[in-house]
């Protein structure tokens, strides 16, 4: 159960509306996920998080199928069920298969086993992982 009833559009503000309006129009959706009616509750938190979200998350360096599944897979390894369901359903929408869930869970499975021994050791890194940018 939510923590506070969410923000639905008709009762939202001109400022909460105004974020509404902007997250239907850049996601090109007909509604507002439950996570933005609940961060509507703060509306610079909402803004803020909205203004972020749209910068990380657009085309760039990496293509959005890639940002999506490193976004899963964080969300994975942080427990975020709510995330894990909606970057899941992104991430198949710019062309995750099946076959690529299971990959990036067996890696994401990996990588939190061997951070978790590398830490538990305590394992200096070797020298030659940190050379600088050229």
């Amino acid at each position: 159960m939510a923590t506070f009833p969410p923000v639905e559009y008709q009762d939202a503000s001109p400022e909460v509306r105004a974020v509404y309006d902007d997250i239907l129009a850049v996601r090109r959706v007909d509604t507002i996920n439950n996570f933005w009616k609940a961060l509507a509750r703060d509306p610079e938190t909402l803004r803020r998080t909205w203004e972020r979200v749209k910068s990380i998350m657009a085309p760039g360096s990496l293509d959005p199928l890639v940002k999506e599944m490193i976004y899963l897979a964080v969300s994975v390894t942080n427990g975020c069920g709510y995330c894990i369901g909606s970057h899941t359903a992104a991430a198949r929408k710019a062309g995750m298969t099946p076959e690529m869930f299971a990959e990036l869970m067996a890696v994401t499975g990996l990588a939190n086993e061997t951070n978790r021994l590398a830490n538990g050791y305590r394992v200096e890194l070797d020298a030659r992982f940190t050379a600088p940018w050229q």
